[in-house]
């Protein structure tokens, strides 16, 4: 246990309780995992993990209440010089707020007055969260078919979901955290609905204790905290959410302090729950540092383009903000077909994806979010047999002869041929692709065996006249080739 002197007794509490109890002195030889990077490195992605293929991101907080971002396009696609100033991203509203003469700025002065602080936006949020029903938010993502459901629960603004007995210094009581328990409420009805508990947290930027605006990307390394305070605070805050609500998974952001006792925290929780993971955000951030442990990697707005092999995570929001953003549109928000294709694309590449919603602030699913979640659990009820418990076949790419996409997953003895477009006939030729002697092919959704023959290299196969339309066709071949 670290020597380091806690923030407050409560913290100190903590980093005894962490992960639940610690263990008798006559079990601890028993306890596989050492508090050092080479024994926390041995630990092995779960199978729960790698067959889960989809989660729902949530980022909601203080910044839901103004709810406002220059939709200036997805991470990636916008100049990295001009990011930060003309941030797409609603849930960094404290930071554009701060940097003079920003869209984020001009329009929070003109809405609100140049006296109106980020943080007055905090009884607005209490008083909205009052009415949010945690039951019904985790059943309507659960109908998603999404296995995992993680939650912010302290974004960059220091504001966090949880009453944690961890005091923040530069906060007065009444902007600390939540009026209700949200991180608590909301994994007991995720639970409830069958589906496993993440967190994230920002452990290596808080705008609480760094009042400098981020204004390039260049800046960002250099933002992350590593004052030994604020790392025994970040390490407090942690433990409290492990030791209250054990979540299956920490998702760390922007970094980790390199004074952080990190090392024992993933101990702790590797021994107490070994079928946990946690993401490759616990960077230090410091240039030259030797690489620490993860179980998985998170690309934004992007995705692998060949299958690898080690487990990766796309994370992004339905729009182009993960916050809520109460300006986007249709057009700024991904299309049912296109959101079907990338979680098709992700799964036959190794990866899952970490979808987000961006509540408002009183907890509801703006509906042009809810309408894309609906479309994707009712293809997911038909074709999640190709998506759920999958691996990656021999290759993750195909087309057919007339050149649709298609995607490939195997589990068990079966090939999955998922189609991204509908065949313009009544048959589909999938491009160096064969069916062993015997074997059968079937369209998830429809009834009976489908005809089919070797064609050219290829693999025709016929499909029934009356194939209702969907966003994606997912052909199996049992034994697969």
């Amino acid at each position: 246990m670290s020597s380091r002197t806690p923030v407050s007794l409560a913290a100190a509490a903590l980093l005894l309780a962490a992960c639940g109890s610690a263990p008798e002195p006559d079990q601890a030889e028993t306890r596989k995992f050492e508090p050092t990077w080479e024994s926390i490195r041995t630990h092995q992605v779960p199978e729960w993990y790698d067959d889960a293929k989809l989660g729902i991101f949530i980022h909601w907080g203080i910044y839901s209440v103004p709810a406002w971002a220059k939709p200036s396009g997805a991470l990636h696609k916008v100049d990295s010089n001009v990011w930060f100033t003309e941030n797409a991203y609603a849930e960094m509203y404290m930071n554009t707020w701060r940097i003079d003469g920003s869209p984020g700025q001009l329009h929070h002065f003109e809405t609100y007055g140049k006296d109106f602080d980020y943080m007055d936006f905090t009884p607005m949020f209490n008083e909205a969260v009052a009415k949010w029903n945690p039951d019904e938010m985790a059943r309507a993502l659960a109908e998603t078919n999404a296995r995992y459901v993680v939650l912010t629960t302290k974004h960059h603004d220091g504001f966090t979901l949880w009453p944690s007995d961890v005091k923040n210094p530069n906060r007065p009581a009444d902007q600390q955290h939540a009026s209700r328990d949200i991180a608590g409420e909301l994994a007991q009805a995720v639970r409830a609905q069958g589906m496993r508990l993440g967190y994230y947290y920002s452990g290596g930027l808080d705008w609480s204790f760094n009042l400098e605006p981020i204004v390039s990307v260049d800046q960002v390394a250099g933002t992350v905290i590593h004052d030994k305070a604020y790392a025994e605070y970040a390490d407090a805050h942690w433990r409290e959410l492990i030791a209250r609500y054990k979540p299956d998974i920490l998702w760390n952001d922007i970094g980790y302090p390199s004074t952080g006792d990190l090392e024992h925290i993933l101990a702790d929780c590797y021994n107490d729950f070994p079928d946990g993971v946690i993401n490759n955000r616990f960077e230090t951030g410091i240039e030259g540092d030797s690489p620490r442990h993860h179980d998985f990697v998170t690309p934004e707005y992007k995705q692998m383009d060949e299958i690898t092999d080690y487990k990766w995570e796309t994370c992004r929001g339905l729009g182009f903000s993960f916050g809520y953003n109460q300006i986007e549109g249709p057009e700024h928000t991904i299309g049912p077909d296109a959101l079907i294709h990338l979680l098709t694309d992700i799964v036959s590449k190794n990866g899952n994806l970490l979808l987000n919603v961006g509540p408002m602030a009183d907890g509801t699913i703006p509906e042009i979010q809810a309408e894309r979640l609906r479309a994707l659990g009712a293809w997911l009820d038909v074709n999640g047999e190709a998506i759920f418990e999958t691996r990656p076949w021999d290759r993750a790419v195909g087309k057919t002869a007339e050149g649709i996409d298609v995607r490939f997953t195997a589990k068990h003895d079966a090939l999955y041929a998922i189609l991204l477009a509908r065949p313009s006939g009544s048959e589909a030729v999938i491009e160096e692709l064969t069916a062993p002697e015997g074997a059968s092919v079937t369209l998830l959704g429809a009834e009976g065996e489908l005809d089919h023959r070797a064609e050219g290299g290829g693999l025709a196969i016929s499909l029934p006249a009356d194939t209702a339309e969907a966003y994606a066709y997912a052909i199996k071949i049992s034994p697969r080739p």
